[in-house]
């Protein structure tokens, strides 16, 4: 069962981050051009929140706010909930599907190394399983 760990080796996204402060327009700039659906609200080296599409489709679009003049601060989701790079998918999957989560950022020791997704976890858990369908395939045969 892969780790949390071998799912982030194995992603080239970088990191997409975004004060509190900054405006909800400027970070969803920052998730169109890195092609991610959720940025990371840092404050002095802290994460704070998170901010997904689903927070401003429910938290701006559908309450009427502007993009430009709403800070991330008043429609990210805080606390975050965090997982470690020891973590399995399968457990992470677990986790999303109750918290009906999208994206989980991964802290090792107070540090943040990245983001999985849900689409990240189940790609690993299809991988897993046709890597065993693949070894019991070859030990039938032979």
């Amino acid at each position: 069962m892969r780790s949390v760990r071998q799912i982030l080796d194995g992603k080239d996204t970088p990191l997409v981050t975004v004060s509190p402060q900054d405006s909800v327009l400027e970070a969803l700039k920052r998730m169109a051009e890195s092609s991610v659906g959720a940025v990371l609200v840092m404050d002095g080296g802290e994460l704070v929140g998170i901010m997904t599409e689903r927070d401003y489709a429910r938290k701006v679009v559908l309450q009427g706010r502007a993009s430009a003049s709403t800070p991330v601060s008043a429609i990210m989701t805080s606390p975050v909930r965090t997982v470690t790079p020891s973590q399995r998918a399968r457990e992470c999957m677990q986790l999303m599907t109750e918290l009906r989560f999208r994206h989980l950022p991964v802290v090792e020791d107070g540090v943040l190394l990245g983001v999985v997704s849900i689409g990240d976890l189940l790609k690993s858990v299809i991988e897993e399983q046709a890597e065993e369908i693949d070894q019991l395939q070859a030990y039938i045969a032979s």
